[in-house]
């Protein structure tokens, strides 16, 4: 299977290093460019790759909202690219946003290439790049500071079983299925079953949107 990606990036050399690092891959297509978050959009309602690398900060229309655009498009519009945002910050505002709009992870731009690399990949296979102990400090630092008051959030979680919440709760620690089946003393695969069914029954896309879900319906709190 290749991967079609698209590169939004307003500094040129960026969007040309990436590109030609992906290219370099022999399971990974880069079929477009855009140098901001409107050209952004309307290349990947062209083009419908598999993975849009948006970032964060640009002129004209900045990558939160064209992660809006994309991941809750209009009616009429079906195709729904995986987001994966970039940033030079490792905390950032619009990153948190953008997760809860259904962006499936970030990547700081000074990552190594390898990690580049395998950020598209785990974002194709349809996971959320929750690997960098980052990403959970990001969302946990936000919570803490805007805490989500108790409500719509917090009534969802009664659609959960015992054992779904518990999952959850490890999810949104940022333990991978391997070591959560290892907490629980299961099998790895019920581990992705009971999260399949967590997405499912809380409207979710992803691990990412599951983790700031775990946050914003106080099922987890920062310093635990």
């Amino acid at each position: 299977m290749t991967t079609h990606v698209i590169i939004v990036d307003d500094q040129a050399m960026v969007r040309a290093g990436f590109a030609a690092l992906l290219a370099a891959q022999s399971d990974i297509d880069v079929v477009g460019e855009a140098p901001d978050g409107a050209q952004g959009v309307e290349l990947s309602r062209r083009t419908r790759p598999d993975v849009v690398l948006m970032d964060v900060r640009m002129p004209e229309m900045d990558g939160l909202e064209a992660a809006r655009l994309l991941l809750a498009p209009p009616p009429g519009v079906t195709h729904r690219p995986r987001v994966l945002m970039l940033t030079t910050f490792d905390v950032d505002d619009y990153v948190y946003e953008a997760l809860r709009a259904g962006a499936s992870g970030f990547l700081l731009k000074d990552a190594p290439p390898a990690d580049l690399i395998a950020a598209v990949r785990v974002v194709a296979s349809g996971d959320a790049l929750l690997a960098p102990s980052v990403t959970r400090r990001l969302i946990a630092d936000f919570a803490r500071q805007r805490p989500a008051a108790r409500g719509k959030p917090a009534l969802r979680l009664k659609a959960l079983t015992e054992r779904e919440t518990e999952v959850l709760t490890l999810v949104a620690r940022g333990r991978s299925n391997a070591e959560i089946a290892q907490t629980l003393v299961l099998a790895e695969q019920t581990v992705k079953t009971h999260v399949s069914r967590i997405l499912t029954k809380l409207d979710l896309r992803d691990r990412a949107q599951a983790v700031v879900f775990a946050y914003e319906s106080q099922l987890v709190t920062p310093g635990e």
